[in-house]
């Protein structure tokens, strides 16, 4: 019910009616019904294991619509398998991966690539999460010292973890960058998305940014855009993904019941649902900016470029909106949360969220 003023109306906790959906994490959204869908139709028969499935094949043949040429595509469990195998293809005994010190495979993948590759993580420091070219040009110095790790692939994590967005002009100097020191370049892609509604919506903004601009291997993701499970890789150079097919089972990665992965991404890359359900949480995360930034305690000044909005919210009000209407803590030192907008989260989840915001703050 909503009061005179158009907002949600209070209850006797003084508190908003609870949102429907928590602002946690892309990652708490259910699953797409046009996925679910093609779910129940994989289930519906008996087919080989291993890939060896007409599922499979439509999937496979849908990413290479996708980006417009023949790429090889592998299905695995998760993201951080993605990541794993990606850069598997990727690297050489005694080489390493430069990144920032916040990409994903540095700050929230367990040490999995160290361990599981044995290659180590070069992370250099950025404010934006951003990697830039005289980054990769000066890590590239190590190179010929028999004493270090050689830097041998670039990583970018696109969007970023502090949800800045690469331009395709920035993944194309980059790129370029590593390509003229001999170095390959990953793309880990989790909420692509997202980052493809951002900048033009379309087949060839995705382009722009991923094999027109030079990346190599692309983590494609898909658990935080409506799938249940399952991520791809995507090699844009399809002989550089010999080895992959023996890789992804190295790396426990293989699945037996392919199917019930690629189903759901030959629905995801359906008329671009993908990207749909990206500008969905996109509004979304634009639509709790607009909400909540005439709170100036809040410090938000920059629109979100993605999905991800990033307040300043300290106690007791943090603590009162977080038991009422879960959301993660970023940098606990600056007071600062984390608000994240899933492909399902409405406008007047916004709206009841916003209302708790004011309510909180107004104590």
């Amino acid at each position: 019910m909503a009061s005179a003023h158009g907002s949600p109306a209070l209850g006797a906790s003084g508190m908003p009616q609870a949102p429907l959906r928590m602002l946690a994490s892309d990652n708490v959204a259910g699953a797409h019904p046009l996925v679910l869908e093609a779910l129940v139709a994989a289930n519906s028969t008996h087919v080989l294991a291993y890939g060896n499935d007409p599922f499979t094949r439509r999937a496979e043949s849908a990413f290479n619509e996708l980006f417009g040429r023949e790429v090889r595509t592998l299905f695995v469990y998760g993201g951080t398998g993605a990541n794993v195998l990606a850069l598997a293809s990727m690297l050489q005994p005694a080489e390493c991966v430069v990144c920032t010190n916040w990409s994903h495979i540095n700050m929230d993948e367990t040490g999995a690539p160290e361990k599981i590759l044995g290659a180590k993580l070069l992370d250099l420091p950025s404010p934006d999460a951003k990697l830039t070219p005289d980054q990769i040009r000066a890590a590239a110095s190590a190179r010929g010292n028999p004493h270090h790790a050689q830097p041998a692939v670039v990583s970018l994590t696109q969007p970023t973890e502090l949800g800045t967005l690469y331009s395709p002009a920035e993944v194309r100097a980059l790129c370029d960058t590593a390509h003229e020191l001999g170095m390959l370049v990953h793309m880990d892609a989790a909420r692509i998305g997202n980052a493809t509604a951002a900048l033009g919506a379309s087949r060839a903004a995705l382009r722009a940014f991923t094999v027109d601009a030079g990346v190599d291997v692309l983590s494609f993701g898909g658990t935080k855009a409506g799938i249940v499970f399952g991520e791809a890789v995507v090699w844009f150079d399809p002989r550089r993904a010999a080895r992959a097919e023996y890789l992804r089972k190295n790396v426990t990665q293989l699945h037996s019941k392919m199917r019930y992965i690629s189903a759901q991404y030959e629905a995801l890359l359906a008329n671009d649902l993908f990207i749909g359900l990206g500008r969905a949480a996109n509004a979304a995360a634009m639509g709790l900016y607009e909400a909540t930034k005439h709170h100036a305690s809040l410090g938000l000044t920059t629109p979100p470029a993605v999905n991800s909005v990033f307040p300043i919210l300290a106690d007791p009000a943090k603590s009162r909106l977080q038991e009422w209407s879960f959301f993660w803590d970023w940098d606990v030192a600056a007071h600062q949360v984390r608000w994240m907008t899933a492909w399902d989260v409405t406008l007047d989840d916004v709206a009841q969220f916003a209302a708790g915001v004011d309510a909180v703050l107004a104590r």
